[in-house]
């Protein structure tokens, strides 16, 4: 993708930085088993939304289990293994080489980044902004986490383009006023053609661009 206006390349974490859809697929799978088994497609359901919403939304008639959800879930993402998208890391590499600023905006929290930062460390330093579901009051398809990244940059909205993969995250994007590019890692391409300007398989095709 041309960088000549782009300022700021801002990533969705699930989906986008990391191929780990897949992973979380099975644990809420699980979990709506446990409370739901009348919504079979709840994974698909939650997908892009904050745990507090996630609870709140779906599981909210079962408020005294949401202690041992929380619970399940940060044991399972000890477990997990944060596995890059194809090309991400060489993208990321080229657009730090020509300046163009960069940030991670996901609906995770800081305790789940503590456990991305013990795979990765280098992202530490290589990204230049981290904005997680502690940082913001109104979780995606509100523009806010996007507006946040934004501004602690010190860049415009139509100076970004925002990487996605869920429709939240998508909705989210383009309400902040900035261009979306969509991963099909989680959705069909036909299903998401409406919410992106660009469609993109995973960064590599990116990678020729530059």
């Amino acid at each position: 993708m041309p960088l000549t206006s782009m300022k700021a390349a801002l990533f969705d974490l699930d989906g986008v930085v990391f191929d780990t859809e897949r992973q979380y697929t099975v644990f809420w799978s699980s979990e709506g088993h446990r409370y739901h088994p009348e919504m079979p497609d709840l994974a698909f359901r939650i997908k892009g939304m904050a745990l507090n919403e996630i609870l709140n939304k779906y599981f909210g008639d079962v408020d005294e289990e949401h202690k041992h959800i929380v619970e399940r879930l940060d044991t399972f993402e000890t477990q997990m293994k944060f596995v890059f998208v194809d090309g991400f890391c060489e993208y990321l590499q080229q657009l730090k080489s020509n300046g163009v600023k960069t940030a991670i905006v996901t609906s995770s929290t800081s305790k789940k980044m503590e456990q991305v930062f013990k795979q990765h460390p280098f992202l530490h330093t290589e990204i230049d902004c981290i904005i997680t579901a502690d940082d913001i009051m109104n979780s995606k398809p509100s523009p806010e986490c996007y507006q946040t990244a934004a501004r602690q940059l010190c860049v415009k909205p139509g100076e970004c383009i925002v990487f996605e993969d869920s429709f939240n995250g998508m909705k989210s994007g383009r309400s902040a006023g900035m261009r979306v590019v969509g991963l099909t890692t989680s959705n069909p391409e036909e299903e998401i053609r409406h919410y992106a300007d660009v469609i993109i398989k995973d960064f590599k095709e990116l990678c020729q661009d530059i």
